[in-house]
């Protein structure tokens, strides 16, 4: 038995003042084959699976390109050919195949195509036939299009976010995909569209007993597995939204109807799954009043949503409200870092960070700043993997110490601070750009989470997106899409 394995992966902001190319790809992460770490990516995880169990299942796996940028604008159309084509001609060089494991992020936009996973997958269904098995894996911010529910015969998405599953999830892929192999299981997919545009974040309620849910009913009655698609909402593109997908062993009526019945379920969720908002100010008083530490979390600049990451909003607050122990980060800002280092470890200047990438970034800080520390090529922790910072600096402006790195990424783990000499025990105030993937690390840390709507480049009301494209009606930019 012969399996093919690659990898192709962005999250496209089309809203992004922050364009993506060829080089943001090789920037963030680029593997040829056979040079993947030994160790899972965000979305490369089938290979890493895959790896492993073809050593010890005594089956052959050829292993192709994976690629990975970190969420920005849209992909350039030479960018997103050269790397499909090169995954395609591994594929062609690898035939005849028994199956194909690809990990896909699933909401990858480039010019000139508005699905690059549903195009790639039906390319490669084409090169291999109706009998090879195509098994894929995507991030649960994707847009579940009908192009690829037809091309491929699995497709599982995370299920947590933040996503600490990826592994896992790879582990049914593959696993389904041998059984379907074998002839064990005859593979059926049923998805509902559930017209709705949220977020639904798994470690709170009510999506955490939903999840908990849908994860009790598989395995039974022949349900091989159930999968819910967030939707990625800064995309102007037609299938934009929250879908439901449930794979059966050949029981495609009892697919459909479950897939209908959990997405009516969680469309009844609407306007309860994302967690309340505040105000930087009110986040602040939030803070003085709360006898403990606060993490507090800008959802509004994430880098993994195509976000600069260099929005100054809370920054400038906290300074202005005279907020000491505190430590914020990541902001993105090259230059600034490439000064530190030039003055070097203990160094007292004036430095411009900040605010450079678009009009939401707000404004620049100008301000006198210490550096506190600088690594080369720092690293920060997510699940079992890590995450390139590039190179990084920790300054001190006001008694707040600020994370500068010059790879843009969100905060994803502790060590965001910690690797560079930020000590986050002495900190009563933590405030992190993500949305939601920081938890893990950073919510024991804390007595508190707060969500902030700092006004930055990612608006969290989907009634402030200038969407111009998406297919209508779909809550809450219409009140009952079901009539």
């Amino acid at each position: 038995m012969k399996l093919f394995t690659a990898s192709l992966a962005t999250e496209t902001n089309t809203f992004s003042a922050v364009p993506t190319s060829i080089e943001n790809f090789y920037d963030s992460f680029y593997a040829r084959p056979g040079e993947h770490p030994d160790e899972p990516k965000l979305c490369t995880a089938p290979l890493w699976v895959g790896r492993r169990r073809a050593r010890a299942e005594g089956w052959t796996l050829v292993e192709g390109s994976c690629s990975f940028a970190e969420p920005s604008g849209a992909v350039s159309r030479e960018a997103y050919e050269q790397l499909r084509n090169e995954i395609l001609d591994q594929l062609r060089a690898a035939i005849p195949v028994d199956g194909v494991l690809l990990g896909l992020h699933g909401a990858m936009v480039a010019f000139g195509y508005d699905d690059c996973e549903g195009d790639l997958i039906a390319r490669v269904r084409e090169m291999v036939g109706p009998e090879t098995v195509i098994g894929v894996e995507h991030d649960p911010h994707c847009h579940l299009t009908e192009k690829r529910i037809a091309s491929s015969d699995i497709l599982i998405c995370f299920k947590e976010f933040p996503h600490t599953d990826t592994v896992e999830r790879a582990e049914e892929v593959v696993d389904l995909t041998l059984r379907a192999i074998r002839g064990e299981i005859r593979p059926r997919m049923s998805m509902f569209d559930c017209r709705m545009i949220a977020s639904f974040p798994t470690t709170r309620e009510p999506m955490r007993s939903f999840v908990d849910r849908i994860k009790a009913l598989e395995g039974k009655d022949g349900v091989l597995s159930i999968s819910v698609a967030h939707g990625f909402p800064y995309a102007d593109v037609p299938d934009v939204g929250a879908r439901i997908l449930v794979i059966t062993d050949d029981r495609k009526d009892h697919g459909d109807r479950l897939a209908q019945e959990l997405g009516r379920e969680l469309f009844a969720m609407r306007g309860r799954t994302a967690p309340p908002y505040l105000t930087p100010d009110e986040a602040i008083d939030r803070a003085h009043e709360v006898d403990g530490r606060i993490v507090m979390a800008d959802p509004t600049d994430n880098p993994g949503g195509g976000a600069p990451s260099d929005n100054t909003v809370i920054l400038r607050r906290l300074i202005e409200r005279g907020v000491r122990d505190a430590a914020l980060g990541p902001i993105w800002d090259p230059m600034a870092v490439r000064f530190c280092f030039a003055a070097g470890k203990g160094a007292r200047l004036a430095l411009r960070f900040g605010g450079k990438a678009a009009a939401t970034s707000a404004q620049p800080v100008d301000a006198e700043i210490t550096v506190l520390e600088l690594r080369r090529d720092a690293t920060q922790t997510f699940g079992s993997g890590s995450v390139l910072l590039g190179d990084a600096a920790a300054i001190e402006v006001g008694g707040i110490q600020v994370a500068l790195i010059s790879k843009r990424v969100q905060a994803l783990g502790a060590d965001l601070f910690t690797g560079v000499g930020i000590d986050l025990e002495t900190k009563r105030l933590i405030v992190v750009k993500s949305t939601n993937h920081f938890h893990a690390a950073f919510a024991p840390l804390a007595e508190e989470v707060l969500y902030v709507d700092a006004d930055g480049p990612i608006p969290r009301d989907p009634r402030r997106v200038p969407y111009t494209r998406v297919r209508r009606p779909i809550w809450p930019l219409d009140e009952n899409p079901f009539g």
